[in-house]
């Protein structure tokens, strides 16, 4: 007959798990003896034997007690079951590993290759980062609603940028957003913008393409819903919106 502490060494296993087996009605817990012990005969030992077994193998403790009482056609229908689930448990975790593989390649989890190469040229002409993200930011809501439009609109917006008159536009724009919203130089800079074709955003059937500073509009809409407003670029929406309907 054996203690608690000599059938724990003995298995393997922890004092505090063959009372947790207890607990869960696995072992039942056997009387003490005159000398206040608790001992474990030879069927307690094989009983934690088949719990311990079954419970390394993946089996969770609350289908023990009903593999242990069972006949031997419903113990392998009930591992077959719990197979499956393992198996599906593994697939799901590969799943995941995949995604935070995926994570490693920054914009490119969530954006078209076509707009990620777009967001490094923004990065190369000295584009503020602070612009960047907020452009980046933009382009995923984006995504979200055409997925099909975005990739042609990023290579629009990507041919754009080899004039470098728009390159230098780009640059004045993402500086005016330091500007007080009553700069004079917000007049000439709204003439210049709407000589690029104005400041658009895509229709409700994304059939619009996407011309010239209209991701400005689109930031300043998010900044705005953030609590970030940009007052000098609200000032030169205006600026722009007043210019196109007084053409």
């Amino acid at each position: 007959m054996l203690t608690i502490g000599q059938v724990a060494a003995y298995l393997g296993v922890t004092v505090r798990a063959v009372r947790h087996y207890h607990q869960k009605g696995l072992l039942p817990e056997p009387e003490r003896d005159v000398s206040g012990y608790r001992r474990y005969g030879a069927d307690a030992v094989v009983t934690l034997v088949r719990i311990r077994t079954l419970s390394d193998a993946g089996v969770p403790l609350a289908r023990i007690e009903e593999l242990m009482g069972a006949s031997p056609a419903r113990f392998s229908e009930s591992v077959a079951a719990i197979d499956d689930d393992l198996k599906q448990q593994i697939r799901e975790l590969k799943r995941r590993r995949s995604r935070i593989a995926e994570l490693t390649g920054g914009d490119r989890l969530f954006l078209p290759e076509e707009v990620v190469v777009l967001l490094d040229r923004l990065q190369e002409i000295g584009l503020s980062p602070a612009t960047v993200r907020t452009e980046r930011d933009t382009w995923i809501l984006l995504v979200a609603q055409y997925p099909d439009q975005v990739p042609g609109w990023a290579l629009q917006k990507q041919a754009m940028f080899e004039d470098p008159a728009f390159q230098r536009l780009y640059l004045t724009c993402d500086q005016a957003a330091d500007w007080d919203r009553d700069d004079p130089r917000l007049e000439a800079l709204a003439d210049d913008v709407n000589d690029f074709g104005g400041l658009r955003a895509p229709d409700s059937d994304g059939a619009e393409p996407i011309l010239a500073l209209d991701a400005l509009v689109a930031v300043t809409l998010m900044a705005a819903q953030t609590g970030k407003p940009v007052p000098a670029w609200e000032r030169l929406i205006d600026l722009c919106r007043a210019r196109a309907r007084a053409a």
